[in-house]
């Protein structure tokens, strides 16, 4: 039997305002010309309030996750070969979207003119700073954290979060506690924030729109197709190539009865675009159909659903790269190193659940890219979000089965 959709269910949807906002303003844009940019300032509205609250969810979030995954070194082994296993994967989905987007250039052959007309000047360089390998690694840690938070230096907000958070998990359990409940409680107060702000997203992306068509027409929005491709074309090679590689290497699974085995999950991935919802059939395939220990999978799956994000780190690293050839910003080695650490890094901390990723604004500011054009990709998200989470809980049941495996090995 077939459910029916209810009009109003679909009018409510968060993802349909975004997206029926992006088409009204695309056709105000076309019939307004110039003029439409009398809407501009609902975007720098929607711009300033994504600004606002970049840099402490980035902050608390950090510190928060790394909190916990100081604490996952009493997990022994299991907790050590998960953790490089998360890390080493990550890592590696960066170099590969650095890759698929320097090769496809996804959203390079837009002239500078219409490019400078869509931002204001002097909001981004086509010429970036050179800069040596000891003062990219001296410039990550902050003389002053307070100062960093206040210039929204966001490497230097990692490292701070990073190097607090462990700090906070090596110290007795009635002590750390009551702090990391309290960051959790800020977290939540954020995440509450960023609901609100959201509702205001329709508004913003209808102003931005209509002043981007109303300036130059078509070919910007054109370019979000191709990078929705260029996504695709990575999923892929992650999910039928990379994965199955890593379980041929380090596992007896059978490449066939895994994917068998996972297409429920797969589907419930893809319908809710989130790794916690997804997590209680995931674990449950994992020990029922792939023979992972209780042990194993208790520890690893929660976990993963919570820091294993290849589909992210994908996402953040090829949007960056989107930006920079879409703003003709030839990006220097710093660049190249702030996105490849910040993709890592904010993936990780990255909830599981679904919803327009605030973390991307993270790896744009760190490599100075402008955020201007952001709310292009908001119409799409919600397909992005749905190919990312098929990709994030294939990872993690991957992942279970290699740690299950070297653990009973030894």
């Amino acid at each position: 039997m077939i459910k029916k959709i209810k009009f109003s269910t679909v009018v409510r949807d968060l993802s349909f305002q975004i997206l029926l906002a992006m088409v009204i303003g695309v056709v105000v844009g076309k019939l307004m010309g110039s003029e439409a940019s009398v809407f501009a300032p609902l975007g720098s509205l929607f711009i300033q309030l994504i600004k606002m609250l970049v840099v402490p969810l980035v902050l608390i979030s950090i510190i928060s996750g790394a909190a916990s995954l100081g604490a996952s070194r009493s997990a022994g082994k299991i907790g050590v070969a998960t953790l490089f296993y998360v890390f080493g994967t990550t890592f590696l989905a960066v170099l590969i979207a650095f890759a698929g987007g320097e090769f496809f250039r996804p959203g390079a052959g837009l002239s500078i003119e219409a490019i400078k007309a869509f931002i204001p000047a002097g909001d981004y360089s086509q010429t970036p700073e050179k800069m040596d390998f000891w003062k990219i690694i001296i410039g990550v840690i902050p003389s002053n954290p307070i100062q960093a938070m206040a210039e929204g230096n966001i490497l230097q907000l990692i490292f701070f979060g990073l190097f607090l958070g462990f700090g906070l998990s090596i110290l007795p359990q009635n002590k750390k506690q009551p702090v990391i409940n309290g960051f959790n409680t800020i977290l939540e107060a954020l995440i509450w924030c960023i609901g609100k702000v959201m509702l205001v997203a329709p508004l913003g992306v209808f102003g931005l729109m209509a002043d981007a068509t109303g300036t130059f027409g078509f070919d910007l929005l054109l370019k979000v197709g191709n990078l929705l491709w260029v996504n695709i074309l990575l999923f892929l090679f992650m999910l039928l190539v990379f994965y199955p590689l890593t379980l041929k290497l380090f596992s007896k699974q059978g490449i066939v009865h895994f994917w068998k085995s996972m297409f429920k999950p797969q589907v419930v991935a893809f319908s809710t675009a989130s790794s916690m919802a997804t997590l209680p059939v995931t674990l449950k395939t994992c020990e029922t159909d792939l023979g992972v220990s209780k042990e194993t999978a208790s520890f690893v799956i929660p976990l993963g659903a919570t820091i294993n994000m290849t589909g992210n780190a994908i996402y953040y690293t090829l949007v960056a790269l989107f930006f920079a050839q879409l703003y003709g910003i030839e990006l220097s080695f710093a660049q190249y190193m702030a996105i490849a650490l910040t993709a890592t890094v904010g993936s990780v901390g990255q909830a599981g659940v679904p919803g327009p990723t605030l973390l991307v604004v993270a790896v744009l500011a760190a490599a100075g890219i402008p955020i201007e054009g952001l709310p292009l990709l908001y119409a799409l998200d919600r397909i992005f979000d749905m190919l990312r989470t098929v990709l994030n809980i294939t990872g993690d049941a991957a992942c279970a089965v290699i740690v299950d495996g070297l653990n009973e090995k030894e």
